[in-house]
């Protein structure tokens, strides 16, 4: 039986509180082949669906890995390491090709709002940056260039045509930052980028509307006595990459508010 749209979206909604991420990301698929643009809710469907299906492989992948390292005085055990390493890298290079089809295909074409392409090329920045983390050779330098390029494109978008303060523009500058330290090892850029975000959105406060105005006096007392930058330390790279994690947290959950990303940013980006 062919399901409508509010269907499978509700099956969507289904199978994320039953946590079975596969299918809330077949159900999500579905819904983007209908060939419609995409509301915020659906869009934010896709990609927690997605962002779990792919995170459990790239988790398991790292396991693998680990344990194959462990094991190289032991011939046998190697080989059964690298197979076993070598199927869930099918699995997640699968789901990220599936990710990006959608993408070129469908999501980013559809796109009437900047928001949702710099959404939707950011997170394709994110995809082909997690094919690159498995990849070798020209293969991994292809995967590397097409990530970088997604990202600085929905970068010039947002810049022109979004508030230093929205959530998506912040996030966006998160996922270039981590980019930049993890894949290119660049930790200088890293740090540049997320520093800029934060003083663009710390610039901007004073422009809120009304309903925002209780959470930007907040932050702004969060800040009064310690915006103090740390620019060469370690520890500078260890709290963003965990501000990181956590912005990723909001956004997933659709709890991703001014104060949530702001907050988390002047506590752990080196402001001290």
């Amino acid at each position: 039986m062919t399901m409508d749209k509010s269907e499978l979206v509700q099956k969507a909604k289904l199978a994320e509180q039953a946590e079975r991420y596969d299918d809330m990301a077949a159900a999500m698929k579905a819904v983007t082949e209908q060939g419609h643009e995409l509301s915020n809710e659906e869009r934010n469907l896709l990609s927690v669906a997605y962002k779990n299906v792919v995170g459990a492989r790239r988790s398991s992948w790292r396991v693998i890995s680990s344990i194959e390292q462990k094991t190289e005085r032991n011939e046998k055990k190697q080989q059964m390491g690298k197979e076993y390493r070598e199927k869930i890298e099918a699995e997640l290079q699968d789901i990220c090709n599936d990710v990006l089809e959608l993408l070129d295909k469908y999501l980013i074409p559809n796109a009437t709002q900047p928001e949702s392409k710099v959404f939707y090329l950011k997170m394709k920045g994110d995809y082909f940056r997690y094919l690159s983390e498995v990849a070798s050779g020209d293969n991994k330098q292809t995967t590397v260039s097409n990530s970088q390029q997604a990202y600085q494109e929905a970068f010039e978008i947002s810049k022109k045509e979004m508030q230093p303060t929205h959530p998506i523009r912040l996030g966006l500058a998160l996922n270039f930052s981590v980019f930049y330290y993890e894949i290119l090892n660049s930790p200088e850029k890293a740090c540049s980028l997320a520093k800029t975000a934060f003083d663009e959105a710390i610039a901007e406060l004073d422009t809120l509307n009304e309903e925002s105005y209780k959470d930007s006096t907040l932050i702004m007392q969060l800040l009064r006595d310690n915006l103090t930058v740390s620019t060469t330390s370690t520890g500078f790279i260890v709290s963003f990459l965990f501000t990181y994690l956590i912005i990723h947290y909001y956004l997933q959950e659709g709890i991703c508010t001014l104060l949530n990303i702001v907050t988390v940013l002047s506590c752990s980006i080196g402001y001290k």
